[in-house]
C-alpha cells in the first residue's frame, strides 16, 4: 500500500484567474504542468472581459 501524504506536502500552484493557491489533485496527475486554474469556474471566467460583476 502506498504511503499517505499530507496535504501540506503536496505541490501547489497559484491560480492565474483568482490568485489563490491550490494543491495537486490525483485527477491532475498526468497533466499537472499544464494546470493553470484552481477550478472550472476560474477556467470559464478567464475568457470573460471585465471580470465578475461587470455588465
Amino acid at each position: 500500500m502506498a504511503k499517505m501524504r499530507r496535504k501540506g506536502d503536496l505541490p501547489t500552484k497559484t491560480c492565474v484567474t483568482c490568485g489563490l493557491e491550490f494543491a495537486w489533485r490525483k485527477k491532475w496527475a498526468k497533466d499537472w504542468d499544464e494546470v493553470k486554474y484552481c477550478s472550472e469556474r476560474c477556467r470559464r471566467k478567464k475568457s470573460q472581459p471585465g471580470g465578475e460583476g461587470q455588465p
